[in-house]
């Protein structure tokens, strides 16, 4: 088994665990020409934790669209490209970066902590803080949060503008009043268009959950759930080449992020894949699935197969646990639910 994967646009600080030049940073971002490495294993690490040689304290939190992730293992077998490489989605890999990058910040926080190095401790724990409220920002408008808001600002837009109709009539001012008027049609269609969204998210229901294990209906790769969104949240351009169009609720139903077994396709790693190209299993998935990314996103396997999120991903997605079923039928099989 490869122990190693490598991550682009990652950058190494040339500063160790304790130096405090790399929390006094005030902006990060992805770099494009550096790379970092670390290993599959956990080393003996409790819990998720990013080993030592993974320093990404220059992750961007800001979105830079001039920038390409790109992750995959160091020995691939075959440099070709599947057809499921329409689904790679180098955002999805940023939010995991991310979400990497803040556990490696809450261990250092601790580590700090733990050998009396209170001053770099409070350095890292406002990182911490300010990564957090930057990713909670994020996160807020992709759930339709912005877009509640924003149709909220929309109709008292409209408010004030039939008031200056009025008065437009009133003065007889019918220039002022067909433009106002126009203007008023507009934003009505908009604030429809942001309050269908925001609504839409606030009722998605996933027919999926974290860490279950899937297979993809027209590519037949395995896969695990690390990720959701209630729609389609890339770019058109993405859209146009994942050809969401072609599918039966287009854009319009909850995407996932997902893990790839790399047994499959070594290449792919993480993909984007709409609801309807999902399928769970109809027996529990108790194969072995290999991936560089789950030790860190999951604490292991349940009794079905499926894998269990660690504590700040469920937070992440705002999911509660999920139990396996147990029922008398588990325990005349000697199984442990």
């Amino acid at each position: 088994m490869v122990q190693c994967m490598s991550v682009s646009t990652v950058p190494r600080s040339s500063s160790g665990v304790n130096g405090p030049d790399h929390v006094s940073r005030r902006k990060f971002r992805f770099s494009e020409t550096s790379h970092v490495i670390f290993g599959v294993q956990r080393h003996g690490f409790g819990g998720p934790f990013l080993p030592r040689q993974s320093s990404i304290y220059d992750v961007g939190i800001e979105k830079q669209r001039d920038f390409t992730v790109k992750a995959g293992w160091l020995f691939k077998g075959n440099d070709k490209e599947s057809d499921a490489s329409i689904e790679r989605s180098d955002s999805a890999m940023e939010d995991i970066m991310i979400f990497f990058y803040q556990l490696d910040l809450g261990t250092r926080v601790q580590y700090a902590l733990n050998v009396e190095q209170y001053e770099i401790a409070q350095q890292l724990r406002n990182k911490l803080t300010e990564v957090d409220a930057e990713v909670i920002k994020q996160q807020e408008a992709k759930r339709g949060s912005a877009s509640k808001s924003e149709a909220q600002d929309k109709a008292i837009s409209i408010l004030r503008l039939r008031a200056d109709l009025q008065d437009a009539i009133q003065s007889e001012n019918y220039a002022k009043a067909a433009s106002l008027r126009d203007e008023i049609s507009k934003l009505e269609s908009q604030s429809l268009a942001v309050s269908i969204k925001a609504q839409a998210y606030i009722n998605t229901k996933f027919a999926f959950r974290l860490g279950q294990k899937l297979k993809h209906k027209k590519f037949g790769y395995r896969a695990v759930v690390c990720g959701m969104d209630p729609v389609c949240t890339e770019s058109s351009s993405w859209m146009e080449s994942a050809q969401v169009s072609k599918l039966k609720h287009g854009p319009n139903q909850p995407f996932y992020q997902v893990l790839v077994d790399v047994r499959a396709d070594p290449n792919l790693l993480v993909a984007y894949v709409s609801e309807e190209n999902l399928l769970a299993p109809e027996q529990p998935d108790t194969e072995r699935f290999e991936h560089p990314y789950a030790p860190f996103l999951f604490y292991g396997v349940d009794a079905a197969g499926d894998f269990i999120p660690v504590k700040q991903l469920r937070e992440k997605y705002n999911k509660p646990r999920h139990e396996v079923p147990y029922g008398p039928q588990d325990e005349e099989n000697g199984q442990d639910g």
